[in-house]
């Protein structure tokens, strides 16, 4: 009685365990900066539907919007420490980091979609050579669209950029603002309406779509689509927390990354032609840039690309040369 009553509470608990087992889960908790309804965190969000559906609900991943997790500048060193195990970033504003994080932010270098797209396949494998060595892994990473002049006044030349209250949020942003002679201001995105109605900023360079989540068109009239640069956002997982999952599901993570990297740069297209639109339908004047202006930046461009190739080096100089001869 005694053998039977023992062996039926060990097939229970072996039951108990097998249950524990089988419904087991990672969590990883995903810090953004954006807003849910911006197109990036709308992306993200799909990725993690696509890893929860293929992992079978083993893997959980908890996206944080809006810098409710980690600000902006933070959240790039939070998934390094592991402090939290995914992040999305903003290259550009770690070029002084390390100048590759900088490139896509080159006013200039390229002109549309297809050479941004380029660029990013010249820029991949040092990218993943530098966050590997952070202990990060780059899942994916998705344009902006371009970035256009924003302002309280009618700009014609660089000329009427001088003295502008001028919000830069990377190294090559502050360096154009001091080209041109305007008054570089740090300010991160949450803090643009703001920094606009106070009068902290009265210009900035960002994406149309950046402009339209935030109401731009409420403080400035003046948008000229000088389409200087295409920059990316950057997704990465610890590294350590990436290696700990199975291989199966490690490879469903880098399975929705591809398809969240094909879907955000589409996406990015069809945001920019919506934002623009919004952008009039707010009162801005949406025009495209005088000759002179755009005479004006490419020589302001000319230099920065040349100063930051001085700084980044072979690396800088092999990915420049990768880009502008498509490899061969």
């Amino acid at each position: 009685m005694k053998r039977r009553i023992f062996c039926a509470t060990a097939a229970l608990a072996t039951g108990l365990c097998l249950g524990t087992t089988a419904v087991a889960q990672t969590k990883w908790d995903f810090a953004t900066a954006y807003p849910a309804f911006n197109f990036h965190s709308k992306n993200n969000e799909q990725f993690v539907k696509d890893v929860d559906a293929a992992t079978g609900g083993a893997l959980k991943i908890t996206p944080h919007f809006g810098a409710s997790l980690f600000k902006m500048p933070e959240i790039k060193r939070a998934v390094q420490t592991g402090n939290a195990q995914m992040g999305e970033f903003f290259l550009v504003s770690f070029q002084n980091e390390a100048q590759m994080f900088g490139l896509d932010g080159l006013p200039f270098l390229v002109k549309n979609y297809e050479e941004a797209y380029k660029l990013y396949q010249a820029q991949k494998p040092h990218l993943q050579k530098l966050l590997d060595k952070q202990g990060q892994v780059l899942l994916y990473s998705v344009a902006w669209p371009p970035q256009s002049i924003y302002s309280n006044k009618p700009i014609r030349s660089a000329a009427d950029l001088k003295g502008l209250k001028w919000r830069v949020y990377s190294p090559t942003t502050a360096r154009i603002g001091e080209l041109v002679g305007a008054q570089p201001v740090t300010i991160q995105e949450a803090e643009l309406s703001q920094a606009l109605a106070t009068g902290v900023i009265e210009g900035l360079i960002t994406s149309s779509a950046t402009g339209a989540d935030n109401k731009l068109y409420e403080n400035l009239k003046h948008f000229y689509n000088v389409r200087a640069w295409i920059p990316k956002n950057a997704v990465t997982v610890n590294k350590k927390a990436f290696l700990a999952l199975s291989k199966e599901h490690q490879q469903a993570v880098l399975k929705a990354a591809a398809a969240a990297e094909e879907r955000g740069w589409a996406e990015s297209r069809k945001v920019d032609e919506r934002s623009l639109q919004v952008l009039r339908d707010g009162g801005m004047k949406v025009e495209e840039p005088s000759a002179q202006l755009m005479t004006d930046l490419a020589k302001v461009g000319e230099t920065v690309v040349q100063e930051w190739a001085d700084k980044a080096g072979p690396d800088g100089k092999a990915v420049l040369e990768a880009f502008r001869t498509g490899g061969k």
